[in-house]
């Protein structure tokens, strides 16, 4: 199986398993990216089984109403059954590292309010210890040199994402070089710096589940 039919087959065992979950009120979280994309497609075609969905980024917010699903304002939603997105780095533990799109604050707070987050990968993204994918640290523009001083206080290696700029208007460092032992404590370190936004790392709220499409098939991985 190429990656394309590895994340057209994650996409498909997501559907499958949250449509037992679903009623006509039930609100959808959808993340961002490629393989997000694939499950936008997919859950395209039981769009009549639920009320509608709540989108991690503008680009997905389109690409829902392109197939005729409603988005609703995160601000207008109290509770949401799951919440469906890829990853680019999950261990183990189901830790994650996500953000490689710059959508990752806003990732964190879908996945704040789902009672159930879904995280569809192709087994490329496993990893023993996260850190090989630069951890992105979403900051506040005019915070970015402060920032980047305290981090490289923490032996991080931030490197400016540039020309790039969040839905929410701000910048992100990208961290290099990093094994990640200890998550947890990292990402509240990270996130206690005057001027950050949030980090990539999601292990405060990982994922519930992992499916993650190998070339034998798609497997169910949970805490």
């Amino acid at each position: 199986m190429t990656q394309d039919e590895m994340k057209l087959a994650v996409a498909q065992a997501a559907v499958a398993y949250i449509q037992p979950k679903l009623s006509r009120d039930s609100i959808v979280g959808v993340g961002t990216g490629s393989t997000a994309n694939f499950f936008i497609d997919e859950l395209a075609k039981i769009k009549h089984l639920f009320e509608a969905a709540v989108a991690s980024s503008e680009a997905t917010a389109e690409r829902l109403r392109g197939h005729g699903i409603d988005v609703y304002d995160m601000n207008s939603v109290d509770q949401m059954e799951v919440y469906v997105d890829g990853a680019d780095e999950f261990d183990g533990r189901l830790n994650l590292i996500k953000g490689g799109g710059g959508a990752l604050t806003r990732e964190k707070i879908v996945a704040e309010v789902a009672k159930e987050f879904v995280c569809i990968v192709d087994e490329t993204k496993k990893v023993d210890l996260l850190g090989a994918f630069p951890l992105p640290v979403e900051v506040i523009p005019m915070a970015r040199s402060q920032v980047a001083r305290r981090l490289v206080q923490l032996d991080c290696m931030p490197v400016y994402r540039d020309g790039f700029v969040t839905d929410n208007g701000n910048i992100i460092l990208d961290l290099h070089g990093l094994e990640i032992e200890q998550p947890r404590e990292l990402e509240t370190e990270i996130n206690n710096i005057v001027g950050v936004v949030t980090n990539g790392l999601f292990a405060r709220r990982g994922a519930d589940v992992v499916l993650m499409a190998t070339p034998e098939g798609v497997e169910t991985l949970t805490r």
